[in-house]
């Protein structure tokens, strides 16, 4: 019960990450108030949680919006302890050569001034609240090319740099804020980027999946509670001396090419090698 009698904020949260974190607050004590543009999905959130999870229905693209969202949840318990900024999508999909002005600033108002106007609107709401911790959703497309279409892989990076530089300003307040980078998480934001309609979406999350199988380390793409688990982590008490950073939950993807962790791949130096000992003769 590491977040008893505490208040958590939870944006995104009819889905995926966002719904897999929201549910372990709940367990773990926390009264939550979860936000999301899916009213459905947001209800039934809250049906299941036995009255330890609200939600209101929140449009983090509006900045009025989320500042409703943050006095809302300060009047259920004097404050806010915990603010998980999670929502997304997959945002614009053409590359930097092709990409209008409107895609871009559509994506970087979900994806990035949404963590901004969060952070900002959180924060009078967390001063003297003991322990007070935010979490931002980052990527893996924040640190590497092609994991991602440009503008949402450049927004990502962004909030990376947001989580650094801001977890110094808010030092002063005794308010922590780091990030966490997913991998490939099973759930429907891939599908939801390529536009896959909502009866096929199962099959296009299996086959991220098996692509996931081949890709890393660890075989098979992640499950929200992988994430839900780090976020937890990252904003309990058991994290008060990690502040700027952002936590990698990838299977391993990032530490290299394939030939790096998989012994019968073929290593670049090793044909490099056999391409030498040939010219050599």
């Amino acid at each position: 019960m590491r977040f008893a009698g505490k208040t958590a904020v939870v944006t995104g949260a009819a889905s995926g990450i966002g719904r897999a974190t929201a549910l372990r607050l709940a367990r773990e004590g926390a009264k939550v108030v979860a936000a999301d543009i899916d009213v459905a999905g947001g209800n039934d959130l809250a049906a299941t949680s036995n009255g330890t999870i609200l939600f209101k229905r929140t449009d983090v693209c509006a900045t009025a919006e989320i500042a409703a969202l943050m006095d809302f949840a300060a009047s259920q318990n004097g404050g806010i302890d915990v603010v998980f900024n999670n929502a997304g999508a997959g945002g614009a999909k053409e590359g930097i050569d092709e990409i209008d002005a409107d895609g871009w600033d559509r994506t970087m108002d979900l994806l990035l001034r949404s963590v901004a106007m969060g952070i900002r609107y959180a924060v009078p709401h967390m001063i003297g609240r003991k322990g007070a911790a935010i979490v931002n959703t980052a990527s893996i497309a924040g640190l590497e090319a092609g994991y991602s279409p440009t503008a949402y892989a450049v927004a990502k990076a962004a909030v990376i740099q947001l989580t650094r530089v801001g977890a110094a300003d808010l030092a002063k307040h005794g308010i922590r804020m780091n990030a966490v980078c997913p991998g490939f998480i099973k759930t429907n934001i891939f599908s939801s980027a390529l536009d896959v309609p909502e009866e096929k979406r199962a099959i296009a999350n299996a086959v991220i999946a098996q692509i996931a199988q081949q890709a890393q380390p660890i075989p098979g793409g992640g499950d929200p509670e992988d994430i839900a688990a780090m976020v937890c982590f990252l904003a309990s008490e058991e994290a008060r001396f990690i502040t700027g950073q952002h936590m990698v939950v990838d299977g391993g993807i990032t530490i290299g090419p394939r030939h790096s962790w998989d012994p019968d791949a073929p290593r670049m130096f090793d044909a490099l090698q056999a391409l030498v000992d040939g010219a050599s003769v």
